[in-house]
């Protein structure tokens, strides 16, 4: 028998196997700044098959990757496994900063991203601020990509969705609630301090961020949302999803469209809110406007909702007291006659009267120009006639 050490003295040492080089090689320097920039494996392979014709496979680039960076434990979690239709989670991230269009200025920029949580379908959307009417219309837009609307939305603890943090009965802000009302969804925010409560949207905002934002630059935020959109369709909705292993898009039209509450027939429209005072007119001044109020809530608060064509009074139990169709031009009035309630008609009647009297003891002059705005409509004028008698006050 042929000893080894013969062997090898005959033969020469046994050659090992040539190193094969990796076809991510070429690219190199380019992946190793994408990597560092935190863009995500998939988007890199995506980017350099589009922008460098790479041919090679996903596989190849995760071997090449593993060797820049030890691949980190997981984090140990608790699966939720959300019904067809059940629920969006939404939130916003900072993406850095774009141009705006209608400023001309540079400015702070936020993606917005609903993810249904079965399917893992989303809709993004990249905007400047997170106020209540942008957050409105983020949520309109995104029914009506998905063609309809989940049974719960899980929102971030954002001012326009939650006017106070509290721990299981959320105050929700107004319009957000009236906007859950319209469309007949439930609103679940999320527990202060617990973002395990609230986990697939983040790995949305997360998903975006690291794989559409990192490394691109754009001309203006009309730019980046052309290209958001495309991306959500070409690449994010056709990809593997980690959790369900199938498409996202694949499995929102398989289960879960059909399970969408269908939407209405026309689009939620946000209405501006304020707070005003009932005068003892029976009025409320609303931007130069007059409309009246029903005698009981003389001196009180109400809430009032100004929507494209009607104003609507509501109560502090946020109870509808009454609706007007909207003025249009300062000095307008709108008044009911069965805002004055007979057994009450007589204290209102006197006050006309009452300004006449306190005119005619100031003055001659005082009394004609009393007497002039009282002559048509005199409920209507008691507030410019008031303002003229406080003057014996003001100046003596």
């Amino acid at each position: 028998m042929v000893e080894e050490d013969e062997l090898i003295s005959e033969l020469g040492p046994i050659a090992k196997p040539p190193k094969i080089s990796s076809s991510i090689e070429p690219h190199r320097i380019y992946v190793t700044d994408m990597h560092k920039k935190g863009v995500e494996m998939v988007a890199i392979w995506q980017r350099l098959r589009d922008e460098y014709g790479y041919k090679g496979s996903y596989s190849s680039l995760r071997r090449f990757v593993r060797h820049l960076k030890h691949e980190e434990e997981p984090e140990s979690f608790t699966r939720v496994h959300t019904p067809a239709g059940e629920e969006m989670q939404v939130d916003f991230g900072h993406v850095g900063k774009l141009y705006d269009p209608k400023s001309g200025k540079i400015r702070n920029a936020y993606v917005f991203v609903a993810t249904l949580g079965y399917s893992r379908h989303q809709y993004a959307e990249i905007v400047f601020d997170q106020k209540t009417p942008t957050w409105i219309g983020l949520h309109r837009r995104s029914f009506e990509f998905f063609g309809g609307v989940p049974k719960i939305i899980v929102p971030d603890n954002l001012k326009a969705a939650v006017q106070k943090v509290l721990f299981y009965d959320p105050i929700l802000g107004e319009a957000y609630r009236r906007m859950a009302q319209y469309y007949g969804f439930l609103i679940s925010p999320t527990r202060p301090r617990t973002p395990e409560h609230k986990g697939k949207v983040e790995n949305g905002v997360h998903y975006v961020q690291r794989n559409f934002m990192a490394g691109r630059t754009f001309e203006s935020i009309d730019s980046a949302n052309k290209h958001l959109k495309q991306w959500i369709i070409e690449i994010a909705g056709v990809r593997q999803h980690g959790t369900t292993r199938q498409a996202p898009l694949d499995l929102f039209h398989q289960d879960e469209k059909q399970s969408l509450i269908p939407l209405p027939k026309e689009p939620y429209t946000l209405n501006e809110i304020r707070i005003a005072r009932v005068h003892k007119d029976c009025h409320i001044q609303v931007n130069g406007c007059y409309y009246s109020v029903p005698y009981r809530y003389v001196s009180k608060k109400v809430t009032v909702h100004l929507g494209e064509r009607t104003l609507s009074v509501y109560d502090e139990q946020q109870n509808l007291v009454c609706t007007h169709v909207l003025l249009t031009r300062k000095g307008q009035w709108s008044t009911r006659n069965e805002h004055f309630p007979t057994h009450k008609a007589e204290y209102l009647l006197q006050t006309p009267q009452y300004c006449l009297k306190t005119a005619k003891r100031i003055g001659p002059s005082t009394y004609t120009v009393v007497e002039h705005l009282l002559s048509e409509k005199p409920l209507h004028q008691l507030r410019s006639v008031q303002a003229i008698l406080r003057l014996e006050k003001d100046v003596g």
